[in-house]
């Protein structure tokens, strides 16, 4: 068999075509030290803060420390397989999640991959962790509300769309309950959740995420998590990737509802990562840049302007105290930058009254801006009748001969503390909020047995539903109250044929 000489000039003709001489330059660095995901690496000297490195093992990385002699890297994987003198090379990309409606419904870790068992998740879109929160004439002043459901949060504490509302209270007083409620009460209000768990047990996020799809909330809701057992560095990023995950949505237009839960976890996490990395600690051991940590998470909330697209990202930050302490350092700071606290004393919770809301010491910087017409007339005196009430009743144990008027108040604010206690996962319409509020504040309930208030209200409602639907129709549509004659003689009329509970043969309370 003979080879042609055209044919070989043929072939190194086809080679010569596909050759490229460009030289692809890649900067790599040597790891010196790696443990507690943390790595330093020798050699990266045009390194970027926040910039994605990637290891010989697969794994990346994410340079924090940008020192004289190496940088210092958190390591957002299995750190056990990389060893001293690995490579690791820049890849010029700043750390980034994926985006957009396929995460709708998912389950996500601090990287946006699946841990639902769903399969992967098909997106092309991205965006960096890491974003500058937008600048004050790029957003709008906050005016609509946002409906929690709860008589106790949209009456005495109103959260408006673009808020920063923080949840602080001890551990088991209903924090989480108060954010997954939020959520749950979302249905139908063109509203994408985000629920970021930071160092939750993962059985506790299982249980979040059967109640969420029980109640139908999966469907517009997003979860991320990063669990106890994982590195530091992936609890330190999980809210800031849910932060780019609703920047998306809010850029888009559309409003989106975050909840971290919780805060205090991440700032141990950081407070972890930066003592490894050999940071100087600060009060309380944290480094000094722990309220920049928050603030730039927490500023990305925001209700932006029209010229932007109207969208909206309301930011539900949770942190926990220690004995009720709100002056410790972390709960400080984020009270600090938000726009105003829920704070869940653990005495009322453990006393029935759930949500267990301290009305005098949670406020809304926002206020009645983010509260309809209707809500404003009747929960107006809401909170001076609870704070009279708790100062009248401290005072009340030491005598027993007290004035009508002292009397009547005591009365009062009995009766408001049981109308604003509420059962698990079981959000009230605003209207219905109005309407039992409406009955409180015009005496209906004056004369009703504190045990017989839950059934008062359930018939109440039933009673609209059946009688007045048009009553409750005009509230929701206009968020303004009826004409007052005729919600007088609504309420007026259920009173009278209202059975309490305890004797049903009795004549009704209006004829007693």
């Amino acid at each position: 068999m003979s080879i042609k000489a055209e044919e070989i000039s043929a072939l190194i003709k086809q080679q010569l075509a596909n050759y490229q001489d460009e030289i692809s330059v890649e900067e790599t660095g040597t790891v010196t030290y790696v443990g507690d995901g943390i790595a330093r690496a020798h050699g990266l000297e045009n390194a970027l803060a926040g910039e994605l490195l990637e290891f010989d093992s697969g794994v990346y990385g994410m340079v924090q420390n940008l020192e004289s002699n190496d940088v210092g890297i958190v390591v957002l994987g299995d750190f056990t397989k990389i060893t001293e003198g690995d490579t690791v090379k820049r890849t010029g990309r700043i750390m980034e999640v994926p985006v957009g409606d396929a995460m709708i419904g998912r389950v996500v870790n601090s990287l946006g991959q699946p841990v639902d068992g769903k399969g992967e998740i098909k997106t092309d879109k991205t965006r960096p962790i890491e974003r500058k929160a937008p600048g004050v004439m790029e957003r709008k002043s906050v005016f609509q509300p946002l409906q929690t459901g709860m008589k106790a949060i949209d009456s005495l504490v109103p959260i408006g769309r673009g808020q920063r509302e923080l949840i602080i209270g001890d551990r088991k007083t209903g924090k989480t309950t108060v954010g997954i409620d939020t959520i749950i009460n979302q249905k139908g209000q063109d509203m994408i959740c985000i629920y970021v768990a930071i160092g939750q047990k993962e059985s506790t996020v299982r249980s979040q995420v059967e109640t969420l799809t029980k109640y139908g909330a999966m469907d517009y809701t997003i979860v991320v998590t990063a669990g106890p057992s994982e590195p530091a560095p992936l609890l330190y990023i999980a809210p800031y990737a849910g932060a780019a995950m609703g920047e998306e949505f809010m850029f888009n237009g559309k409003h989106v509802l975050i909840i971290y839960d919780d805060l205090s976890k991440q700032a141990d996490a950081y407070r972890e990562l930066s003592l490894i990395l050999r940071r100087p600690p600060g009060r309380e051991a944290y480094p000094g840049d722990i309220f920049y940590t928050h603030s730039r998470l927490l500023e990305r909330a925001a209700k932006l302007s029209d010229a932007l697209g109207g969208g909206s990202m309301t930011a539900m930050p949770i942190v926990e105290t220690k004995a009720g302490d709100i002056s410790a350092y972390i709960p400080t700071n984020v009270i600090s930058i938000t726009d105003g606290q829920i704070f869940l004393d653990s005495d009322s919770f453990y006393s029935g009254v759930r949500p267990a809301i301290d009305a005098g010491t949670s406020v809304s910087r926002v206020g009645g801006d983010a509260q309809i017409k209707a809500m404003k007339k009747v929960a107006g005196t809401l909170r001076l009748d609870l704070a009279s009430y708790h100062e009248l009743e401290s005072f009340a144990q030491f005598g027993s001969d007290l004035d009508e008027v002292t009397q009547a108040k005591l009365n009062r604010g009995a009766r408001t503390v049981e109308v604003l206690k509420q059962p698990l996962h079981s959000p009230l319409p605003v209207e219905k909020q109005v309407l039992i509020l409406y009955a409180l504040t015009h005496g209906y309930l004056d004369d009703i047995k504190l045990d017989d208030i839950a059934k008062f209200e359930s018939d109440l409602f039933d009673f609209f539903d059946a009688s007045h639907a048009d009553l409750l129709e005009t509230i929701a549509k206009t968020g303004d109250l009826p004409d007052n004659d005729k919600m007088e003689a609504a309420v007026s009329d259920f009173v009278k044929t209202f059975q309490p509970a305890d004797d049903d043969k009795s004549e009704p309370v209006a004829n007693k």
